[in-house]
This record gives C-alpha cells, structure tokens and sequence, in this order.
C-alpha cells in the first residue's frame, strides 16, 4: 500500500513511517520541518527526521499549501493525517495559525480528494482528547455529567476539582468513552473537533473509508525536548536536566492518561489496516489516570537529580482537570491493547533522554508569555 502521513517526520509520525516500512508499506511523507520541534537545522540535526531520511519519499513542505498537497496524492491508497499544530496553552493566544494550519489544512487536504482525482481510500485522521474538554464523571445527585470549564473564583480558592452543579460537592472520575460530550476548553480542542468532524463527513460522502484516533497524552524516545509547550514529560525532565525545579501547577492531583508511543503505533496501523475501523472514531489511550505529582517525583527519582518540587497553585486557563480514555472499543474493533505500563514506559523514556544532549529549558519564557496574555494565574 502506498501511504502518505502528513506531519510524518514528527514524534507520532516518524515511528509510525518505520512502523509501516517494516510492514512491506511504501511511505510518503509531507513536513514542514518546523523548528519549535525539530530545531533550527532540522536536515542535519533533527533525530526524529534523520530516523525517516533515505527510508520514505520525503516532501519539504506545508498542509497550507495546495502545491504541496497535489505532488504528494498522486498514487496514494491512504492518507495518515497527523500534522497538526499542537499545544492548548499556545493555541489561546496564536488562535490564527492553530486554525490555519489544523482546521484549513485539512479542508485543503479534504478539498482537493472531493474535486480530484486520486486513488485514496482511507483516511485516518489524529484527533485529540482535547476534544472533550473534561472528562466523564459521576455525580451522586445527577448521574453522568460532563464538568463546564472551571470557573476562576474556585480555581483561585484552590477548588480545583470539578464540583456537581448542584451540591457543589466534587464529581467522581469516570474513563472517557467515545460517546462523551464534546465540549473542547481550549482554541486546540476546537481545531481538533472540527478536524475530525470534517473528515469523517466529508470521506463519507465521497466513499472513502476514514478514522478518527482520539490520541491521549503520547510520550516515549524521541519526543522533542525542547519544546516548552507541550508535552509534560519533556518539559519536566529538561528541566531536571538543566538543574531546575519543577513548579507545578494547581495541587499536583490533576491527572493524565499516558500511553507509550509504541502503544499508539499499533492502534494507528490496526486503524489503517482494519476495515471495522471505516467511519469509526476510537480513543487511544493507556486507559489509566496518573497524577502530575507523581510524574515529577518518578522523573527526579529516575534522574537522581536534587531538584525541589514545588506545588504552586498556580493555574492555566483552558487546562482541565482529568481525562483517561475507556479503551473499550478500540480493544473490541481493533484488537489494540496497550502493552507497556507507565512505570515501564518512564524507564524507557528516562533511558533515553539520559542519552541525549540537554536541552536549553524555555519553559520559564513560555509561562511568561502566558502570563502577560491573562492565561496563567
């Protein structure tokens, strides 16, 4: 099969290139190469480009571009949308370039499939947990709910868990399931929404097979370290690395679901591969909530740094409070199971990040940036 995955020299993209080589699968890869996360010489210094180099047919180029789109569809059988600008706090004040890359390159890539003339026949798109803004939790005087964004006052008061609309007291955590409410918290999760929206629309209606991958929080070797806008544990052990403290947001209980890069790997091929997954959208996740106090004090242990943690208070807007993923559907449609633990994981990501250069820490310019926006308190 001849594969085309846009953003392919990224984290997700190129081990899912190398994934699909070693499968027997011709790739094609569409990157801009952008410098937040392959740095200022991307062709000579980028490890995740230089893993893909001389093994695809690579593009140097934008989803933004029509040019660029229509040299790389001829003689496509599937596309693997993953390009994408990424990050919820930088997307409340670059509104701009989040819409115009993620909302207008895939209404390019859409635009061009209807009024063209290719071969594809399926389209696997990454969505986002974002999507949902809070998870699903259980109130015990209304039933299922799905929190609103946290208002300021109880942030500021340090209430920081959703609270039940009507008792006010704190909602039960619940796995997000595919038939939650939509309701992204941030100008990312918006753009992702329409993302997916548009492709499982549009491709219906032109016969072409498409997939929504509602991706958790993915980490593993190879993500960028030093990109300070997304990416907890990066962020965090470039910062151990560099001797830094660790500041962290609200009371460290807000929780994420981790799942290993390898893990998402296997469910995006299953997605390409599987007819059962045609006009199906799936979250992908480890299926289990881990705490931000526990990934810093894992990392500091793992690095055998003596660096202070320090529970802040601090918030950002259009953070949420907790979102795993129920991986129910994805293990009965595409028989994807996540294999590696979260303790495993973090071995394997600590083990290598001791292998790389350090990086310089720009997470304290990009809090600074939020908070002459009014987005971090």
């Amino acid at each position: 099969m001849n594969v085309l995955i846009t953003g392919g020299a990224g984290f997700i993209g190129s081990n899912l290139a190398l994934n699909l080589i070693s499968l027997g699968h011709n790739v094609t890869i569409l990157d801009n190469l952008s410098p937040q996360i392959h740095g200022a010489q991307p062709e000579i210094s980028s490890p995740l480009y230089l893993s893909i180099k001389g093994k695809v047919n690579f593009v140097l180029g934008s989803v933004t571009d029509a040019a660029a789109w229509k040299s790389v569809l001829p003689g496509q059988d599937a596309i693997i949308h993953l390009a994408a600008e990424t990050g919820t706090g930088q997307s409340m004040y670059e509104i701009k370039r989040y819409v115009d890359v993620n909302i207008g390159g895939t209404a390019l890539m859409l635009d061009l499939l209807a009024n063209g003339k290719y071969q594809v026949k399926k389209v696997v798109v990454a969505s986002s947990r974002s999507i949902y803004g809070e998870g699903k939790y259980l109130s015990h005087a209304l039933g299922i709910v799905y929190p609103s964004a946290r208002k300021d006052e109880d942030m500021q008061a340090g209430r920081f868990e959703p609270l039940c609309p009507q008792t006010g007291e704190p909602l039960v955590l619940l796995p997000t399931d595919e038939d939650s409410k939509i309701h992204p918290s941030s100008v990312y999760g918006i753009t992702k929404q329409n993302q997916e929206q548009m492709v499982m629309t549009v491709c219906a209606s032109l016969g072409i097979g498409a997939t929504a991958l509602r991706y958790q929080n993915v980490y593993g070797p190879g993500q960028s370290l030093s990109n300070p806008y997304t990416g907890i544990l990066s962020i965090f052990s470039t910062r151990i690395k560099n001797g830094n403290g660790l500041s962290i947001f609200e009371d460290g209980k807000e929780s994420r679901d981790f799942v290993f890069i390898s893990d998402i790997v296997e469910a995006t091929t299953a997605a390409l591969l599987k007819d059962e997954a045609n006009n199906e959208v799936f979250g992908i996740g480890a299926g289990a909530a881990t705490d931000v106090l526990t990934v810093a004090h894992t990392l500091v242990q793992r690095y055998g740094k003596d660096v202070d943690i320090k529970i802040t208070g601090a918030y950002r807007l259009g953070d949420i409070r907790h979102n795993y993923a129920d991986i129910g559907k994805a293990k009965r449609l595409l028989d994807f199971s996540p294999k590696v633990t979260f303790e495993e994981g973090i071995k394997f990501f600590t083990a290598w990040v001791e292998q790389q250069e350090v990086q310089k820490d720009s997470y304290e310019e990009s809090i600074a940036e939020m908070k002459k926006r009014g987005l971090y308190k």
